[in-house]
């Protein structure tokens, strides 16, 4: 099976073109400082004022802001956060996706891969929107693995495995595929934990860094990988094989941070910088593709439609398939990554 292709000029203007695919660094810079400054704030709020209210809402903003890096390394893996590639690179790489333990080369290479092959038999993301519809007492138990922290704990366990290499290579090896892999990503997490040690509150490290990292993120990557391919109308149709999901305040602070609800948009004009999608929304509202156009009022439709087999049909399933799935390369470049774009 083919999927269909859609040329830019059938969508918009030259103009317009024009308008969208302008590339802002400033932008970005502003949208990277936007995460950290969310961070820290949730930080210092637990700081000054502890208590379990300002605890879970601060896991529930960091862990969502700790998914805003990924997704803005995701742009910087299409080479949209700056003009110059150098810069391009450095900002997703140092202040987006090695602190949350991703990889923005790794990632791109198989990343690609997914927009060439969109929702086909070779597409390797499809494992991630294939096994649904599933029952809501399937989706609960998914739920409590990614907040119990079972599903994070998995796919870094796999990512810290493959970076060690096989036992049978020399130990200069070894080490060198370590670094390579895991090596930026633990220098960057060290300095985050003495900055934090500095002022005196070690602690947010493991309980304001590691945990939102291991489960908010875990159950919101989830709910954005379901909402952009699972349970599309049709496979081979670009305008119907992902899916825009709106977003209101709270799910934008929550759960979809930084446009990443725009995701048909982004699958035909993959080159367009996050912040620019919005635009392209509206002008597909005007045009006449809008009626085609596969759009969800929220998150809790898309979990509605996701969740609609009969329960009568439920079948357990085991963590051990996460690890599993972890085991290949891809599928490591995937989780670190948090878990695909």
């Amino acid at each position: 099976m083919t999927a269909l292709r859609m040329r830019a000029r059938d969508i918009m203007t030259e103009q317009e073109l024009v308008e969208v695919r302008t590339r802002s660094t400033w932008k970005s810079i502003a949208l990277i400082a936007h995460a950290w400054t969310l961070i820290l704030a949730s930080i210092a709020m637990v700081a000054l004022w502890p208590n379990p209210l300002t605890f879970v809402l601060a896991v529930a903003i960091i862990g969502s802001r700790q998914l805003g890096l990924a997704i803005l390394m995701h742009d910087g893996a299409h080479g949209c956060l700056a003009k110059e590639e150098k810069l391009n690179l450095f900002l997703s790489q140092w202040f987006c996706a090695w602190p949350v333990f991703a990889e923005t080369k790794a990632y791109r290479r198989y990343h690609l891969q997914h927009h060439a092959r969109t929702q086909q038999e070779d597409d390797p993301d499809l494992i991630l929107s294939a096994p649904f519809p599933i029952t809501r007492p399937s989706y609960r138990r998914k739920f409590w693995r990614d907040i119990s922290g079972q599903t994070g704990y998995a796919q870094r366990k796999a990512q810290f495995f493959n970076a060690l290499g096989e036992p049978s290579w020399p130990l200069r090896q070894r080490a060198a595929h370590f670094w390579q892999k895991l090596g930026p990503q633990i220098l960057l997490n060290l300095v985050l934990l003495a900055g934090l040690t500095a002022a005196g509150i070690w602690w947010a490290y493991p309980l304001l860094w590691l945990l939102p990292l291991l489960t908010w993120m875990m159950v919101i990557t989830r709910i954005r990988n379901i909402a952009e391919h699972a349970v599309v109308p049709d496979s081979t149709d670009p305008l119907r094989n992902t899916r825009t999901t709106h977003a209101g305040f709270l799910e934008r602070l929550f759960i979809a941070p930084y446009y990443v609800n725009y995701h048909l948009e982004h699958h035909l004009l993959f080159y367009v910088p996050c912040y620019n999608l919005p635009r392209v929304h509206e002008i597909l509202s005007r045009s006449p593709h809008a009626a085609r156009m596969e759009v969800q009022p929220n998150y809790a439709a898309v979990l509605r439609l996701a969740t609609a087999k009969p329960a009568n049909e439920d079948r357990p399933g085991m963590l051990v398939s996460n690890v599993r799935r972890a085991r290949t390369g891809a599928d490591v470049d995937r989780n670190q990554a948090a878990s695909g774009f």
